[in-house]
């Protein structure tokens, strides 16, 4: 008997019978040890899934958001940063701190952006202030000068060229002051120079040696008592090797090469050791943050917690002088024969200058919770420690910058 194939169709879902699930994914394996991925970063190793072999744009985009993080966060950074001491630090050791930026990138972003208006700022301020105080108002090429007569010459074309200046109908009273007293200046340079070349012949005329050219004594630099020369007297350390002695002598010979052109225009080494100061801040950070520890000792407080207070503090004071800065340049651009914007601007620098000092003893008030006179004996007793450890890290910086410029 002959069997008939039947058809067998599938059954139709029927009402309020869930379907069968489809097949699962497959498993997405890490890269580096296999185990499965369940998100972003690896649990079992630790290693993200992105890499670096992706667009540049992806690339640059993650970086700017790692570093600035600028966005929502950093509107209800500032306001709080700036007009309410101690606030940000007390949250941020509360534990409530996804809201705000963290405060490494809130220092590194208020850095970057102050030193950067402040240079162009120092920048513009120099250039003016030729017209006040002159640089290079010729006593040096006085002091170079071998003869009586050169003297004169260089003397009267030095005085001629500033009465120029005196006489241009831009010339303000305190640049009159400034180009009265650089030509006091270079009459001063002349009769010393016209005494010592004096000197000096009458000692070839008697046959004596003749005395030393201050010329040369200004532009160098004492080691041991005397005066630095690369061979005759140079720096030795007995106890560095002598690469670092050698390095040493290198440093002082560029510092000699560049005390003439200093009296010219200090304007290249201003700006290099001012180009500087972000790295000098950065390395006493961790110094004013000790310092807290130290005196705040009986606090049982963790350094972390001293450097977050010393983050904020830095972070407050750059974001003062971007401000201080930005009026400053506002002010300088209205210029006084505008009195109504002019007036206005100078006494909100006036009151931003005094709310640094007060905002970062209130601040300190806030956070370690003692009492004021304790407060004010520490707060001024750190202040002066610190002041002292800036003006050691900015002469640094300008020692540096002479050396190496």
């Amino acid at each position: 008997m002959a069997t008939t194939e039947e058809t067998v169709e599938p059954l139709a879902p029927q009402p309020g019978v869930e379907a069968p699930p489809d097949a699962a994914p497959a498993a997405v394996l890490c890269a580096n040890c296999g185990a499965e991925l369940l998100g972003k970063v690896c649990y079992a190793c630790g290693q993200p899934v992105k890499g670096m072999v992706r667009h540049l744009t992806s690339i640059m985009a993650d970086a700017a958001d790692t570093i600035f993080n600028i966005d929502s966060r950093l509107l209800r950074t500032l306001w709080p940063l700036l007009g309410k001491p101690a606030f940000l630090t007390n949250e941020y050791l509360a534990g409530r701190r996804v809201r705000y930026v963290t405060p490494f990138r809130l220092y590194f972003f208020l850095s970057v952006v102050a030193f950067l208006v402040m240079q162009v700022s120092l920048d513009a301020t120099l250039d003016s202030a030729k017209d006040v105080i002159r640089f290079d108002n010729g006593s040096s090429d006085i002091a170079a000068a071998q003869s009586p007569q050169e003297v004169q010459t260089r003397r009267d074309a030095a005085l001629a060229e500033l009465e120029k200046a005196k006489l241009a109908a831009a010339a303000s009273a305190k640049a009159q002051r400034g180009l009265d007293k650089s030509m006091a200046q270079i009459r001063s340079s002349a009769d010393k120079r016209l005494e010592f070349l004096r000197q000096r012949d009458e000692a070839a005329a008697k046959g004596v040696p003749p005395p030393a050219d201050p010329k040369d004594e200004d532009l160098n630099i004492e080691w041991g008592g005397k005066r630095w020369d690369p061979k005759a007297n140079p720096i030795v350390v007995d106890w560095m090797p002598a690469f670092v002695n050698a390095k040493l002598n290198v440093l002082a010979t560029h510092t000699v090469e560049n005390l003439p052109r200093i009296r010219k225009d200090p304007k290249p080494f201003l700006i290099g050791a001012f180009s500087s100061l972000p790295q000098v801040l950065f390395v006493l950070m961790p110094l004013f943050a000790l310092l807290l520890k130290i005196f705040y000792a009986f606090k049982r407080r963790l350094y972390m917690e001293h450097l977050m207070v010393a983050l904020h503090s830095h972070s407050f004071i750059f974001a003062a002088l971007l401000l201080l800065t930005l009026l400053g340049l506002l002010r300088g651009w209205t210029g006084a024969e505008h009195p109504f914007p002019y007036v206005p601007l100078g006494w909100m620098m006036f009151a931003l200058g005094w709310w640094i000092p007060i905002y970062l003893l209130i601040m300190q008030k806030r956070v370690y919770r003692q009492g004021w006179f304790m407060t004010v004996v520490k707060y001024l007793t750190i202040g002066l420690c610190y002041t002292i450890l800036i003006s050691i890290g900015v002469a640094a910086a300008f020692v540096i910058s002479l050396a190496t410029t």
